[in-house]
Parts: C-alpha cells; structure tokens; sequence
C-alpha cells in the first residue's frame, strides 16, 4: 500500500477521534489549552508508533509461530502498559509541568481504547512493519490534530465567550460534534 496513501487515511480520512470515536476521554478532558494537547499528543504518537513496532514483532516472531494468537489481546495491552510507564517516567523527569498538566490522562493512556485499536488495526489490515508504524505515526499525528484543533477552538472560546448554560463540558460536545462533522467530509477523499 502506497505510503503516502496509509498517511492520508489515517490523519484525515479515518482520524482516530474525529472519524472512529476511539479515544474521546483525553479527547474532552485535556483539550483545555493548546501546550497541554501538544504534550498529551505527543506521548499518546509515541506510545501508540512503538506500541506497534513491537506488537508487530511479537505477532509475526511470537504468536503466529507458536499458534498463541488467542493471546494477541491481552499481549497487546501488557505492551501498551509497558510503554505508558515509561513514558510516565521520561514526562516526570524532564517535563515536570506537562506532568503536572495531564494529571490522571497520562497514566490513562493505557486504558486509551486508540492505542490498543491501532495496533489491532494493523494486523487486521496485514501491514507490514513499515507500513504499521507509518500508520501508527500517522494515527498519532491524526489524534494530535485533533487535541489541538479542539484546545485551539476552546481556547478561542473562553476568550470570545459563549452563553452561561454552555460553559465546560456542553460546549466541549458542541465542538467536538461539529468537528467530527467537519471531518466526516473527507470520508470519499481517498479509496
């Protein structure tokens, strides 16, 4: 499969949030400022591109071999887990702010329903490693995008101000509902 191609569909087309509706709780509750979506994306790119780097190597070198694949599940998560406590570790040592400013999202990655489906995604498409973590990469950019575009919208909101009955979370749904709207119009870009 063309490159170039997996990126745009993962981005844009099939964005993670805005087009498959996985991973919405960091989704709503750290998209209050656009540094804090930065940080929250860039750890979520992370860990989903290694997380399918090594699934990928697992499934092909492991599970298939041995005819364990009934264990691709629960392996999947042990890896996702994994790399979530070390990304915990690195955001706590060099950046004790964004540590600080993602609170419980950070270790929530893990239970973050994206990074177990892309790495299930991937095997289901039959991609190979280097398409797999092209795709990994390009969901994460995709799920950045749309932490971004969402802090940048809110952010925009508080300083231009919105009716007393929408402050916090209904305005957060208004936005990300016309977002996904938005979105959903390039489902036929690419084929």
């Amino acid at each position: 499969m063309d490159y170039i191609k997996i990126i745009i569909i993962a981005i844009i087309v099939n964005n993670i949030i805005l087009s498959q509706f996985l991973g919405i709780c960091s989704f709503l509750g750290v998209t209050g400022k656009v540094s804090t979506a930065i940080g929250m994306g860039a750890a979520v790119t992370f860990v989903i591109a290694m997380g399918n780097a090594i699934t990928y190597l697992i499934q092909t070198f492991i599970l298939i071999p041995y005819h364990i694949e009934f264990l691709q599940t629960i392996t999947f998560i042990f890896v996702v887990a994994f790399l979530v406590q070390i990304v915990e570790i690195i955001v706590k040592k060099s950046m004790p702010p964004l540590y600080q400013a993602l609170g419980i999202y950070l270790p929530l990655i893990t239970t973050n329903c994206a990074t177990l489906a892309v790495a299930l995604l991937a095997v289901q498409k039959s991609f190979t490693l280097v398409e797999s973590v092209v795709f990994a990469s390009a969901t994460g950019v995709g799920y950045t995008l749309a932490l971004v575009l969402m802090a940048g919208i809110r952010e925009q909101m508080e300083i231009n101000g919105y009716p007393k009955g929408m402050k916090g979370f209904p305005m957060t749904l208004v936005i990300g509902s016309l977002l996904a709207l938005a979105f959903m119009g390039f489902s036929g870009l690419v084929k």
